[in-house]
């Protein structure tokens, strides 16, 4: 038993230094940096254009390439169509997280129409947030196909697949 008990600490304790990231200068965690809309291979440049998700003429226009580390953006026609299943997630998950707010804090019942103004509100919170959402989607589904290198400023870079600088923006 007290061997079962031990390999139970060793793997917990590895599991909290896997989960665990010191964030430094020379190392920013991934969570700041994908909700800061920074590269995923460096995790500092910027990828948008305009840092104003709700200036809506050029809200989704980016760089097309990381003025830090020289990462390609835009890694191949239709890239970025993947990133309706990325929205479409954390659209859930608010949804998800308000219901369970309004629950908590106010309560539920269809007697008096608590349900309709939580959908409501709802509707409304996603109506909002979707600038910064669409940005964020963006984001994560790059760095999905882009991981963080320690060794960026030595130019290992992902290389774009099939991008035809031709079609760029032609649809």
């Amino acid at each position: 038993m007290q061997e079962h008990s031990n390999c139970l600490v060793y793997l917990c304790i590895k599991l909290i230094n896997m989960c665990a990231h010191t964030t430094t200068p020379e190392r920013p965690g991934l969570v700041g940096s994908l909700l800061a809309n920074k590269c995923p291979r460096c995790r500092r440049g910027k990828l948008f254009v305009q840092s104003n998700p709700y200036r809506l003429k050029g809200m989704m226009l980016m760089k097309s390439e990381c003025p830090v580390c020289g990462q390609p953006t835009d890694m191949e026609p239709g890239f970025y169509y993947g990133t309706s299943y990325v929205s479409y997630g954390l659209g859930v998950a608010i949804s998800v997280a308000s219901f369970i707010a309004w629950w908590v804090i106010i309560g539920m019942s269809f007697s008096d129409n608590r349900f309709f103004w939580w959908i409501g509100l709802n509707a409304t919170l996603l109506i909002v947030l979707q600038p910064p959402l669409m940005r964020l989607s963006r984001t994560i589904w790059l760095s999905f196909f882009v991981r963080y290198s320690d060794d960026w400023n030595r130019g290992d870079i992902v290389k774009a697949e099939r991008a035809n600088k031709d079609l760029k923006n032609a649809w």
